[in-house]
């Protein structure tokens, strides 16, 4: 990734599910230029570094309700996957994980700032 992320790119990004703000696992793939898989991966791989409240599974109805929502998800209603929800601890954890692998994630600075913002509101 030749550009920081911007804020506005995240925040457009940015939902609540469970009360929580969340980035779901292909929107943070997309902002990486990495596929959705590696974002899944690196968690499957490191299952103690994500302990509960870092990230989760969407449920059936969770997942019907995004796709009715946001047309961004209009490509889950016929997959028999569920997202994957990174909270801003999920997010913090990813990226250390990462790091290594992932160049895009040394410019993860703008990213964590913006993400954080959303403390505030």
């Amino acid at each position: 990734m030749n550009n920081v992320i911007q804020n506005n790119q995240v925040e457009s990004l940015v939902i609540t599910i469970r009360g929580e703000r969340v980035l779901l696992d292909s929107d943070v793939a997309t902002l990486y230029g990495v596929e959705t898989r590696e974002i899944n991966q690196a968690v499957r791989n490191n299952p103690d570094k994500f302990p509960d409240g870092y990230t989760w599974e969407l449920e059936q109805d969770e997942k019907t309700e995004l796709v009715e929502i946001f047309d961004r998800f209009n490509k889950l209603k016929h997959s028999t996957t569920y997202p994957k929800a990174f909270t801003e601890k999920g997010l913090y954890m990813l990226a250390i994980c990462q790091n290594q692998n992932w160049p895009e994630f040394r410019e993860f600075t703008e990213f964590t700032t913006t993400f954080c913002k959303f403390r505030e509101f």
